[in-house]
């Protein structure tokens, strides 16, 4: 790199007047665009690494360093090592993921730059994969030491481990990998050897020998790429069950004893089919990667949902900071979120307000404001604003970690039909062993080793591997998708419930409605202005009427009725200061209201008989559910309305339910008058009122008596008798609150397009299971006649059974788009 009066001297980019820098490097003063391009330059002449600008690619913009990671001293701990590594020993190996590498004198610089320190014994970067391993004396040389290192060079680094990262599919598609690229290389060579036979060696006097190097090379290929078909084969048969290897395993044997005998002499005709066999395991195994692959993509949701979740936490004692595994930490413990970080716990805000990215549980891209008492979960961003949190989950604990356990557990179920795809598996293979003994018996009569190739060919295409993978397919990539819409499904089986509903019962409050009571109109009896609305903002109150609401908001501060927390809410947004008056003789009548003295004046809240027993008459014709009544020494002075708003898509997403033919019902403890108000604003939908939380199973039940096939939306807690009787119980909740044990489904999100989307979800879902088995059958019907007609070489047999695995999977991957909602033909009217 050589310097240029625009340009930096380290990375190349244009140096603005502004935030110039200048150093003095290799005698001469040069400009930086920043100051982590004059640091990290600095620190490379310093060492005597100078050799990287010379071997950077002529033209190379390097661009400015990294930021180096914060907390370096955590990666010391071997608390935080054991996860990366071997901490048995000071002698250790470590994985680091390398942000800023560009080229080969990135890896030069790097390697070189570690093996200065004292400590470190080796050090290989991968430029490929960005990574770079290390071997080290952690005696001589803290990891810290190594990671600042790569950062005064201008590189940022973390640990990386390859196991947890890729995980148990990753592993084993590297070992499957490894069995391809050998059996590609034998077929290869078995290629040369087969030109030589067929260009009429097999008839001179090399027809032995390259019979023997086919069988050198063919063996090892059978032993080592056909291992997992035979083992899984053998498994089965150990099992007495036929599985889908074992057509693969025998056809496999029985080529290539006959290809041995004919080698060994024992057939006194015959060619040798050593390229057929490895041919045929290599196109079988490039399929099996692929779908591999598919399926890794297609489970990659809970890796994702495992990234979210941060390592440490930076716990609070007194005044103290100190940065420490999460496990570390206990509950009741405090913990400091800076800005820009990861909530490390589920916790409770203790101190501070931000705004708080909730995005990876509920799918809403607006941040969430948080204040003292708000509840927060662990993965989510804090944006703004420094939060001092109290731990209250952990780890597993946490509502992140029970997503993952979700979502882990529905990609593992099985769903009724797949269940009975299972049951068919078996027999699958029974008649496809069949047919290949009725398809060499039936040619045996022409010829031997033409009935032979025709009777592997049967084994080989008729491998019911589509079939076997038709169901979880379509569920690994359903419930994934799910997942990334915050719609969190148990298991296949729900799904396939799910499509096939016909009634959606919604619980009222904290459903359909945002289960928070608000003051929408006031009555100032003082004033006789007769019913004004209370803005959203709390705009327009008269001061006769904000002292009235501070004397209600100081007795209400004792209660935890919904119609107290409208009151101080109120207050709250109008700077109504509740907080401070004397408080004296509180009495509180549940379902009543509650009476006390306020700063020397006896108040009284609650309903008109509550007024009336405390000789206040309050003129009303007919007593409201949401009306409260407050009364000041015997005298009513206020009255306020109370109401809990519907969601704001709560109409729209009935009226779209309902125009997919889906019965709706709105089921709530309410008073009749007060929900068929609701039901009117929801289009008139079916209500049953006035029903108890411990009823309202029977209630499903009953419909469900009457053949209906019910779905119940609940908020998880107080609806969960009526969520388990549900064919499917939804549960619906901010993540973090919700009930996941008595839900089906559990919709992280508050918004109820997500009811629609779960049900669009299943009906999809179950429509791909059913395109996956026909293909599987379709595939069957056309090419098991070809393969016994001896129309199909065990050669295009082997490439055609991967590809009916292949459209499956393609099949199952199109849930990942779709995205409309189609209405179905309406049932009711």
């Amino acid at each position: 790199m050589t310097d240029s009066p625009t340009g930096c001297f380290h990375c190349g980019l244009p140096v603005s007047p502004a935030a110039r820098e200048t150093a003095v490097v290799a005698g001469a003063e040069r400009a930086f665009c920043c100051t982590g391009c004059k640091a990290v330059c600095e620190a490379i002449h310093a060492a005597g690494l100078e050799g990287f600008y010379r071997r950077t690619p002529a033209g190379e913009v390097l661009g400015p360093p990294p930021e180096p990671p914060p907390h370096l001293a955590v990666y010391d701990l071997d608390a935080v090592q054991e996860e990366f590594a071997d901490v048995s020993g000071d002698a250790r190996e470590i994985h680091l993921l390398v942000e800023g590498i560009h080229c080969a004198a990135c890896v030069w610089l790097i390697e070189k730059g570690l093996q200065t320190l004292p400590g470190v014994a080796e050090a290989r970067v991968n430029l490929t994969g960005r990574r770079l391993r290390v071997r080290w004396d952690n005696g001589r040389l803290a990891l810290s030491r190594i990671i600042g290192r790569l950062a005064d060079l201008g590189y940022r680094a973390a640990p990386f481990d390859p196991d947890s990262a890729e995980g148990a599919l990753g592993r084993e598609n590297r070992a499957l990998l490894y069995r391809l690229a050998w059996a590609g290389f034998a077929m290869m060579n078995l290629m040369w050897i087969s030109i030589a036979l067929y260009s009429g060696a097999d008839q001179g006097e090399f027809r032995d020998l390259f019979h023997w190097i086919g069988f050198l090379l063919a063996t090892p290929t059978i032993l080592y790429s056909g291992a997992p078909f035979f083992r899984g084969a053998w498994s089965g048969l150990r099992a007495r069950r036929l599985s889908m290897d074992l057509p693969i395993a025998i056809g496999v044997s029985v080529t290539y004893g006959y290809s041995l005998a004919v080698t060994l002499g024992l057939a006194a005709q015959g060619a040798v089919y050593w390229d057929t066999v490895v041919n045929f395991l290599f196109v079988i195994l490039v399929g099996r990667y692929l779908e591999a692959i598919s399926r890794r993509r297609a489970v990659a949701s809970t890796q994702r949902l495992l990234d979210l979740q941060p390592r440490v936490a930076t716990r609070l004692r007194g005044e103290e900071e100190a940065v420490m595994p999460i496990r570390a930490l206990q509950i009741d413990d405090g913990v400091l979120v800076r800005p820009g970080e990861r909530i490390p716990v589920d916790g409770e805000v203790l101190s501070g307000t931000s705004q708080v990215d909730e995005s990876m549980l509920t799918g809403e891209s607006r941040p969430i404001a948080k204040a003292v008492g708000d509840r927060v979960a662990a993965g989510t961003i804090n944006r703004a604003g420094v939060l001092r949190v109290r731990v209250t989950g952990l780890l597993r604990e946490t509502a992140l970690g029970r997503i993952i356990q979700l979502v882990e557990a529905a990609q593992s179920s099985r769903a009724p039909i797949q269940r009975l795809a299972d049951r068919i598996v078996p027999w699958f293979v029974a008649a496809t062993l069949g047919l290949a003994t009725l398809t060499f018996l039936g040619w045996m009569g022409r010829d031997v080793e033409f009935a032979l190739m025709a009777a592997t060919s049967v084994l080989i295409v008729t491998c019911p591997c589509a079939l076997g993978m038709a169901t979880p397919m379509a569920v690994a990539v359903a419930t994934g998708r799910g997942a990334a819409r915050g719609i969190l499904v148990r298991n296949g089986a729900v799904l396939e419930r799910l499509s096939g509903i016909d009634h959606i019962v919604f619980d009222k409050t904290g459903t359909l409605t945002e289960g928070r009571p608000a003051v929408v109109a006031l009555y100032d009896l003082e004033g006789d202005s007769g019913w004004q609305p209370v803005a959203s903002d709390a705009a327009g109150l008269t001061e006769i009427q904000r002292r009235s609401l501070r004397l209600c908001g100081a007795l209400e501060r004792l209660s935890e009725h919904p119609a107290a927390v409208a009151i101080l809410d109120l207050c709250a947004r109008a700077g109504i200061a509740t907080a401070g008056g004397e408080v004296e003789a509180v009495v509180i009548a549940p379902g009543l209201g509650l009476r006390g003295r306020v700063a020397g004046m006896m108040v009284v809240i609650g309903s008109a008989e509550w007024l009336a027993r405390h000789g206040v008459a309050a003129c009303v014709h007919h007593e409201d559910a949401g009306l409260i009544h407050c009364a000041f020494n015997g005298r009513e002075v206020l009255r306020l309305r109370i109401q809990d708003r519907l969601r704001p898509d709560a109409a729209e997403i009935i009226a779209r339910l309902r125009a997919q033919g889906i019965r709706v019902t709105l089921l709530t403890g309410d008073r009749r008058e007060v929900a068929e108000r609701i039901a009117a604003q929801l289009g008139g939908i079916d209500l049953i009122a006035e029903v108890l939380p411990e009823d309202k199973d029977r209630v499903i039940g009953d419909l469900q008596r009457g053949g209906q096939r019910v779905a119940m939306v609940g908020d998880g807690v107080n609806d969960a008798p009526a969520l388990v009787r549900a064919d499917v119980g939804i549960a619906l909740g901010s993540g973090t609150d919700v009930s996941i044990a008595s839900a089906d489904i559990v919709l992280m999100s508050s918004e109820l397009g997500r009811v629609v989307e779960a049900a669009e979800l299943s009906r999809q879902t179950l429509r791909a299971i059913r395109q996956n088995i026909g293909i599987s059958a379709v595939y069957n019907l056309i090419m098991v006649p070809l393969a016994m007609a001896g129309i199909v070489t065990p050669l295009i047999a082997a490439i055609a059974m991967p590809l009916s695995s292949l459209a499956v999977i393609g099949n199952s991957a199109r849930l990942l788009h779709k995205t409309s909602v189609k209405p179905r033909p309406a049932r009711y009217a």
